[in-house]
């Protein structure tokens, strides 16, 4: 089991769901050849990624790569989204996560180890249903 948990948030969800509804506006505009609904669907879009920024940088998105198990959690939020996330694009757009003067260099992400390597555990392995 790899423990990546990338989009599993409220941020990532509310994203895709109003992006949802903006494709089927646009889908809809290009089966009725309407170009008010084409682009009422496109505007809907934008929205989408704006507001899946907007909770990110709120602390409802996470950051990409590792996280720890006990923050897996959708409702968990992120306490660290107001300094930014290392080596995160939605982050750095918002101008966070950059060295400040004077400052010393953020802690970078732990790099995983492979399993190969000597005395390295292996990621637990859970259940996805009942069945397995």
């Amino acid at each position: 089991m790899s423990l990546y948990d990338e989009g599993h948030t409220i941020a990532g969800w509310t994203g895709v769901a109003i992006a949802t509804v903006g494709g089927s506006v646009a889908g809809l505009g290009v089966c009725t050849s309407s170009l008010p609904f084409i682009g009422a669907g496109l505007a809907v879009v934008v929205v989408s990624a704006l507001v899946t920024w907007a909770l990110h940088l709120s602390g409802w998105g996470k950051p990409p790569g590792v996280r720890p198990r006990d923050q897996w959690g959708m409702r968990v939020r992120d306490a660290q989204a107001r300094e930014g996330h290392e080596g995160c694009v939605g982050c750095r757009l918002a101008g966070r996560g950059r060295k400040r003067p004077g400052e010393a260099p953020a802690a970078s992400m732990p790099v995983p180890v492979p399993a190969s390597a000597p005395g390295a555990t292996p990621a637990e392995s859970i259940p996805l249903s009942p069945v397995e």
